[in-house]
């Protein structure tokens, strides 16, 4: 900060804090002080006498107001903002299905009833993008996938009329909304209990390959970039556990090998799962979300956290979004099922762990901590100089 010694003809010179302090500096002041009986800092002239007393002051009343301000603050910014609600109009749509494209950075959620696919703004603001009446009768988009490198939309395609019964997986090119190929899904000549198999959801790999489960049979569809269906998996290890009792399985995208991820808990009834960028997965349940870690490639996981979700609403998919943060997708999809029908809202809501929030305010704290350390010693320093100067001046 400069001292300004001299505002007239005669004495014009500048001296910094710094230069204030040396000899010449120090005889610039003291001639300034000699004829005028004052010195100015800024461009506001204070009596010599109190300057230094006027600037510890300034400072001790800027430090108080620094102080007060990490404390207020802190608060503020440990306290998240609430959860982003996404309210979303559009007449018996029933949504089992949610994607996020982070090109377009909007959500793209299916349809039980229609034969559209539809993207949702943050502000619910819905749009059709993808309408296909050449599907099947009865035909609901189900599982849905973007496959980020080639701008593609995978969408799971299942028909629940008995009579005309199909399984098949859609590819879209999401520039021009156009379908790339329609591939209808096998069914295994062993399927056991003579179950239909059903289509559900999608899971891609970094070469574009498509993998699709059954809910229905023990095994799952693979289509590849050209959209060659076949199927893929049929591990034993499917057949160990009764269906919906919450196992967890890691299967080998080369050769379809499975395997039983340990787990602290099951995950009963789950549905959807997510992976945020930082390995945690997301299995969601029309009741539930689990947030699990695992620390050896999934040979065994931890569910660290669970979040309650409103059942009547019927939760049945989860995707991560923007900055990482879990969305679940409130599609009422029973009532649509049952044939009620009627309804027009769903949701996309954001859903946060508590224990993880915990954490980041013990981060944001210790942050604070480090900027007030900080700020005192620059403070001290500047005290020091001050003093420094003042001897030095008088």
């Amino acid at each position: 900060m400069p001292v300004m010694v001299g505002c007239c003809a005669a004495v014009a010179k500048e001296v910094t804090m710094e230069e204030a302090t040396t000899e010449e500096g120090a005889a610039t002041v003291a001639l300034w002080r000699e004829r005028f009986g004052m010195r100015c800092l800024g461009q506001i002239f204070i009596p010599s006498a109190q300057l230094t007393k006027s600037f510890a002051i300034s400072l001790m009343s800027s430090s108080t107001k620094i102080l007060a301000l990490f404390f207020i603050l802190g608060p503020i910014l440990s306290s998240a903002t609430t959860p982003h609600v996404i309210h979303f109009r559009s007449p018996e749509l029933y949504p089992e299905s949610l994607t996020y494209d982070h090109s377009a950075q909007h959500f793209i959620v299916g349809s039980l009833d229609q034969r559209t696919v539809n993207s949702v703004s943050d502000a619910g603001v819905i749009e059709t993008i993808i309408s296909d009446p050449s599907l099947p009768p009865n035909a609901s988009f189900l599982g849905l996938a973007v496959d980020k490198l080639n701008n593609r939309l995978f969408a799971v395609i299942h028909s629940f009329d008995s009579l005309h019964p199909f399984n098949g997986l859609a590819s879209y090119d999401l520039r021009s909304r156009q379908r790339l190929f329609l591939s209808s899904l096998p069914s295994s000549p062993s399927e056991e209990d003579g179950r239909s198999p059903i289509a559900n959801d999608v899971a891609l790999d970094f070469k574009g390959n498509a993998y699709v489960t059954n809910s229905a049979g023990n095994f799952i569809w693979k289509v590849s970039q050209e959209g060659e269906a076949s199927i893929f998996s049929t591990s034993p290890v499917f057949k160990r556990f009764p269906t919906n009792t919450g196992k967890l399985f890691k299967v080998d995208a080369d050769d379809g090998t499975a395997r039983n991820v340990l787990l602290n808990e099951d995950l009963p009834e789950g549905d959807g799962i997510a992976i945020r960028g930082d390995g945690v997965v997301l299995v969601v349940s029309n009741k539930k979300l689990w947030l699990l870690k695992s620390d050896d490639s999934w040979g065994e996981g931890v569910v660290y956290d669970k979040i309650d979700l409103d059942g009547e609403r019927y939760p049945t998919s989860v995707v991560v979004g923007r900055e990482g943060r879990a969305y679940v997708l409130y599609g009422c999809v029973m009532e649509g099922l049952s044939g009620k029908g009627g309804r027009e809202l769903f949701d996309i809501e954001e859903v946060r762990s508590e224990k993880e929030s915990e954490d980041e305010k013990i981060w944001i704290y210790v942050l604070i901590g480090l900027g007030l350390a900080i700020f005192l010693i620059w403070r001290f320093q500047m005290k020091q100089l001050i003093r420094n100067m003042d001897k030095k001046v008088n």
